[in-house]
């Protein structure tokens, strides 16, 4: 079967090369300890790039997979996940460029298995591992690998891109019945028209429990031409600083926060504002988390 394959992709210009996970592999009882493709698939796919010719790897799958051999040598991945009876439609507009796929992961891919868990709201650690830094002795890190997902939630790609400017508020500071609304210009900075979803992040810095390195708090999809850019604003009120406080009643409590907006939850791009109580003179305590 694999000289037959292979007597095919190299009649053919562009080798499409649908694998991945069968609907068997994945769901309940249907645990795996290693999430690479299946080696038998790994072994076609890298004789389909020994041809020469392009490849695009559509990627069926019920879970995130180990895809860091991919990423590396194949030059276009669509993750297609488990679709319906018109998945076959929607594929095939992608990759003929009937449309522009802009969706965005609902979770994050690990390098390998030993980075899970590996999410994008967790908590901090005592000895956290600077930004843009791989290993630190006693520090929380890996020896053999980055902290980073291979794609983080909130990432995808189109056939275009999109820049992001400066988070402007309109405001720095808040009390519990206020407003304050973020704004980004998002550019189209490439020959094609496609759509973006703009990703707005919040930290609390500080918090009676520990809180999340950020947690995603609104999106917006913005459609594009090439050139185009468009201002896209959130509304940012106490109700979307409210979590489940130490002594278990839901709520938020005054302090510092940071907003970030991009287009995935590894966006840096972020601004600071605070919350004060509506009465100065009794200000709710913060314990350090």
């Amino acid at each position: 079967m694999l000289n037959e394959a292979l007597t095919v992709a190299n009649q053919s210009d562009i080798i499409i090369a649908a694998l991945g996970e069968s609907s068997e592999m994945s769901g309940e009882s249907s645990s795996r300890t290693d999430l690479n493709i299946p080696d038998v698939q790994q072994n076609l796919l890298k004789e389909l790039l020994k041809t020469g010719k392009p490849v695009v790897l559509v990627l069926f799958t019920g879970r995130p997979l180990t895809l860091t051999w991919e990423q590396e040598h194949v030059p276009a991945i669509l993750n297609v996940w488990f679709g319906g009876s018109e998945a076959a439609y929607a594929i095939g507009d992608a990759l003929f460029g009937y449309v522009n796929p802009g969706g965005k992961l609902t979770m994050s891919f690990p390098k390998n298995v030993g980075q899970i868990p590996l999410y994008y709201a967790h908590k901090n650690t005592g000895r956290p591992l600077a930004q843009g830094k791989w290993f630190e002795k006693f520090r929380s890190n890996y020896l053999d690998v980055d902290n980073e997902p291979l794609y983080p939630f909130g990432y995808g790609l189109s056939y275009t891109t999109f820049s992001y400017g400066d988070i402007d508020l309109s405001r720095s500071t808040i009390d519990m019945t206020g407003e304050l609304t973020a704004a980004v210009m998002v550019t189209n900075t490439g020959t094609w028209p496609g759509s973006e979803v703009v990703q707005l992040y919040i930290r609390d810095l500080v918090g009676s429990t520990t809180r999340p390195v950020k947690e995603l708090k609104g999106f917006r999809k913005v459609e594009l031409a090439p050139g185009e850019e468009q201002e896209v604003t959130f509304y940012i009120t106490e109700e979307d600083l409210r979590y489940y406080r130490l002594d278990g009643t839901f709520g938020s409590e005054p302090g510092t926060f940071t907003v970030m907006i991009g287009n995935s939850s590894t966006t840096e791009n972020s601004a600071v504002f605070t919350l004060t109580p509506v009465d100065k003179k009794s200000p709710a305590s913060k314990a350090v988390g």
